[in-house]
């Protein structure tokens, strides 16, 4: 822990995005239609703001463990490099958004403050130290989707994509208070790292009350990151929301939610014997979700939805690095195998980026490319934008030498060395499975009859980033090691490890 630092250090990115998303707030008012641009530069120059912030912290701390808010607020290297991505993330989604918002009239000063919020919730969760802080944090980013995803008020489809968003994001937060208040009640704290000491210690209750807890605990992560059974919401509000909302959802907020993850499991209930309870959870989760999502995305036509049943098997596999942490009642393979999970939360918000950016860019006024038939012959039409697209899917499937071949034998390393060689075998039988529906868009591509005319030209700086994204899929695929040891600084940073 880091003394004399100003007391409010580790929050400056936090306060200086709620400040700026204020400002941008009361200047659209002012501002109005014609000014419109000058949001959207504003919220680009406050994310980078937000970087220097964190970037400063982080020099400050020397990349220490440093607390705020009497103990609720903590920045570490985890919350700082989680921070940085999301920022990344956020960023891209703006830019790739921007068209397909103008063409509908989407274009808004909500949108960016809603987006601005949601990532100061995100950012919250990553830095919380205590359940009340997790679940504000948890609040603030799960009302602003929520408002996102209705942000086309005259699509039904919107609308009732964001109601059963609302109810079951409901519903989930009712469950993980129930699991933390079970957890406050046997250790009598709502601090994190209180509880780690408290139950570390021995001074708790019953065991069995401890495992009820964790399965609302679990239950409530589990929704958050949309994973079998708690993933009946994923493919309705990925179809229904407006596709560049889609791709927001699809980004950041996994980071928040694997971060949540680390924070509850990891951080308050990882020490041995309780941390083998939740981890055979993730066990069962996984598996589920890999077989769910792989098999039912192989029958869908609409590629939000198909990309949505992908969401879930990929956290499905993201969970196996979780549960591979502690082995045999010691914790020497956990930064090894919390590291890969993290690698894997990484590389999956810049894999579905480029994915369902190339559906952002597809799409143009009166028209949505939500089908697969509508990449038919993107290759004639734009052979470059094909190879970005082909990148993402060959990467999604774990094809060599791109980065989510890299992510999942990282993964799978974790699970062997935990002992666990079924599950890698498990694991790998589905990944080829699902192989299938993403090669088939990569065959619509290169050998159909294009469906639609003309060269796709999305805006310079689109394209521009969009082309980056994608050949960042294959140059962290040859080089991962930067990437790699990176989160495992930032797993090995945390105090709980």
């Amino acid at each position: 822990m880091i003394s004399a630092l100003p007391i409010m250090l580790p929050a400056y990115a936090e306060i200086f995005l709620l400040a700026a998303a204020c400002a941008i707030l009361i200047l659209d008012v002012y501002c109005g239609e014609r000014w419109r641009g000058l949001s959207y530069a504003l919220s680009l120059a406050t994310l980078a703001g937000c970087a220097v912030c964190t970037a400063y912290v982080m020099g400050m701390t020397g990349g220490e463990v440093a607390y705020t808010f009497n103990g609720m607020f903590v920045s570490d290297r985890m919350a700082s490099v989680l921070k940085l991505f999301a920022y990344l993330g956020v960023a891209l989604c703006l830019v790739y958004s921007r068209a397909y918002l103008r063409e509908r009239n989407l274009l808004k000063g909500e949108y960016f403050v809603l987006v601005l919020l949601a990532t100061l919730g995100m950012m919250v969760m990553m830095s919380a130290n205590h359940f009340l802080t997790v679940y504000l944090g948890l609040e603030l980013m799960s009302l602003c989707l929520y408002t996102l995803v209705a942000l086309n008020r005259e699509s039904t489809a919107a609308t009732e994509a964001a109601m059963k968003y609302f109810v079951l994001g409901a519903l989930a937060s009712g469950l993980l208070l129930y699991g933390m208040s079970i957890l406050y009640g046997t250790t009598g704290s709502l601090e994190i790292t209180s509880v780690a000491n408290a139950l570390r210690g021995g001074a708790s209750g019953s065991r069995t009350i401890l495992a009820f807890g964790l399965v609302f605990l679990v239950a409530g992560i589990a929704f958050k990151l949309g994973v079998v059974p708690f993933h009946m919401w994923i493919p309705d509000v990925y179809h229904g929301a407006p596709t560049a909302v889609t791709l927001f959802l699809g980004a950041a907020p996994k980071l928040a939610a694997f971060a949540m993850a680390m924070r509850l499991l990891v951080g308050a209930a990882g020490s041995p014997p309780l941390a083998l309870d939740w981890q055979m959870m993730l066990v069962l989760l996984s598996v589920l979700s890999m077989a769910v999502g792989n098999l039912a995305a192989i029958a869908q036509s609409n590629i939000k939805r198909m990309l949505a049943y992908s969401t879930i098997a990929h956290m499905g596999f993201m969970l196996l690095g979780l549960a591979s942490g502690v082995v045999d009642g010691n914790r020497l393979s956990a930064p090894g195998a919390y590291g890969a999970a993290m690698f894997y939360a990484l590389t999956y918000m810049l894999m579905s980026l480029v994915a369902f950016g190339m559906v952002v860019v597809l799409s143009r006024a009166g028209y949505e490319a939500e089908h697969i038939s509508d990449f038919r012959g993107l290759n004639r039409r734009s052979p470059w934008f094909a190879a970005m697209m082909m990148l993402a899917m060959f990467s999604l499937a774990g094809i060599p030498p791109l980065v989510g071949f890299y992510a999942k034998l990282a993964v799978l390393s974790a699970v062997i060395e935990a002992g666990h060689v079924w599950l890698a075998v498990v694991a790998v039988a589905f990944s080829l499975i699902g192989a299938f529906y993403y090669l088939r868009v990569v065959k619509l591509m290169y050998f159909d009859e294009p469906t639609q005319q003309g060269p796709v030209r999305p805006q310079l700086d689109t394209g521009v980033l969009l082309s980056a994204n994608g050949l960042a899929l294959l140059a962290l695929g040859v080089f991962p090691g930067a990437l790699m040891q990176l989160c495992l600084s930032a797993i090995k940073g945390l105090g709980s490890i």
